[in-house]
């Protein structure tokens, strides 16, 4: 009997950004027409604005949701792991995330080098209009932190892509 091991352990998603949880909430991340799925590739071109997320859920419900890379500047020497690249907050749920607040722009990806994970983590709102403030810097953010701050628990559902740095000529 086949084994499935879950993407985000293998990724080392869980471990590096997250702890284990059980996703509650479907959540579905596209690019234009391109899903993304755990472990596929997107090219930075392609993620230069955001990208349409899709949550389940009741109207009543609200998420906040981060999207973090923990390999920056490179995978082998992380040493502003993780780089903050957008904080939404009080998405309802059965929307997209376009009907919450923007806490933080969006900043697309720009690998320098390697290959990044790009790591979108939901966690349910215990309340409406949590009072957050945006990190003062995108260097060094921390996922569980952020949690613990605004008492948001585990996250409730996670994906993640990989990305690296294009060729000039090749972009798109």
């Amino acid at each position: 009997m086949a084994h499935s091991i879950d993407p985000l352990v293998v990724g080392k998603v869980i471990g590096d950004v997250i702890d284990m949880f059980v996703p509650s909430i479907s959540m579905s991340v596209y690019y234009g027409s391109k899903r993304v799925s755990n472990g596929c590739d997107i090219k930075p071109s392609m993620a230069e604005n955001p990208p349409n997320v899709q949550i389940s859920g009741r109207p009543s419900t609200l998420y906040t949701l981060v999207m973090t890379d923990p390999d920056a500047p490179s995978p082998s020497d992380p040493t502003m792991r993780e780089w903050i690249h957008w904080i939404m907050v009080d998405i309802p749920g059965g929307s997209d995330a376009s009907q919450g607040n923007e806490v933080l722009a969006y900043n697309g990806p720009r690998p320098p080098i390697g290959i990044h994970r790009y790591i979108f983590v939901l966690f349910q709102q215990k309340g409406p209009s949590i009072p957050i403030e945006p990190p003062v810097a995108r260097n060094n953010f921390r996922t569980r932190e952020f949690s613990d701050q605004y008492g948001l628990g585990l996250p409730v559902a996670t994906v993640y892509f990989n990305a690296q740095k294009e060729p000039a000529n090749k972009r798109r």
